[in-house]
């Protein structure tokens, strides 16, 4: 079991959407994957399938992100069997990627609301980081998925994007305090995308998807293949120079 040259990302939310996409450009660059799932295990066996059918490892494990008493257990499951396919429990790239949803007016978002979707995008990606950061190579990244409504104002989205805000701050910290051991942090901030984010909403209101590619210099929005391969090249030596910093994929929007 040779294992050192090989790389290994852990992407999570990888069984769907821009998760799906991404995981499989990354095994593109000849990359190992470890992805997770939050409750649909069959999607995952797809999205292993159609890695291990490049020619790349994969396996995928169950994990809700917004939970971190699950942590711990993950962590030894991944570890668990990075030792005993590549003889040592490390890996080099770290995608945070799991999210849901929240399209709620200021005056109409719960405490409920605001208490889920702070675990899952902030509190778990947060803890999450932390629990991989002894298991991550030296070298290795951190790439953390963030979105354009950090920038674009949209009525509805202001948990959701106040939190996005907070991980692009997050992710500056961790380029300034990884620096010694040479792991680069960078945020992905892909602009609206047809998926099933969101209940479909971008991709199946046909009145918001053309709004928004009314508004998108390229003139159209987004689709996962626009995402999946920015992912993909920030895992690659040729980013290596890129560090702390917020990229955003969404083809112009709002310029």
């Amino acid at each position: 079991m040779k294992t050192f040259e090989r790389k290994i990302a852990l992407v999570t939310g990888g069984s769907r959407g821009l998760g799906k996409n991404m995981a499989i450009a990354i095994a593109q660059k000849g990359i190992d994957l470890v992805i997770t799932y939050n409750s649909n295990k069959a999607a995952s066996n797809e999205v292993v399938t159609a890695i291990q059918s490049i020619g790349q490892k994969a396996v995928a494990f169950q994990l809700d992100t917004s939970n971190t008493k699950q942590f711990d257990t993950f962590i030894e499951q991944v570890t668990t069997y990075l030792k005993s396919e590549y003889g040592q429990a490390k890996f080099d790239f770290l995608i945070n990627n799991a999210g849901t949803a929240l399209y709620a007016p200021v005056g109409d978002v719960t405490e409920e609301q605001m208490d889920a979707i702070y675990n899952i995008h902030y509190k778990g990606v947060f803890f999450l980081t932390q629990k991989a950061l002894p298991f991550l190579h030296d070298g290795g990244a951190i790439i953390n998925v963030s979105s354009g409504l950090t920038r674009i104002t949209m009525p509805g989205a202001s948990v959701y994007a106040s939190l996005k805000t907070a991980v692009e701050t997050q992710t500056r910290y961790l380029a300034k305090e990884l620096g010694g051991r040479k792991i680069r942090a960078n945020v992905v901030a892909p602009g609206a995308i047809e998926t099933d984010f969101g209940g479909g909403r971008t991709r199946d209101n046909k009145e918001i998807n053309a709004t928004i590619a009314g508004f998108t210099a390229l003139g159209r929005v987004g689709l996962p293949d626009d995402i999946g391969g920015v992912i993909a090249f920030l895992c690659t030596d040729d980013a290596y120079w890129i560090n702390g910093q917020r990229i955003e994929v969404s083809g112009g929007q709002a310029l």
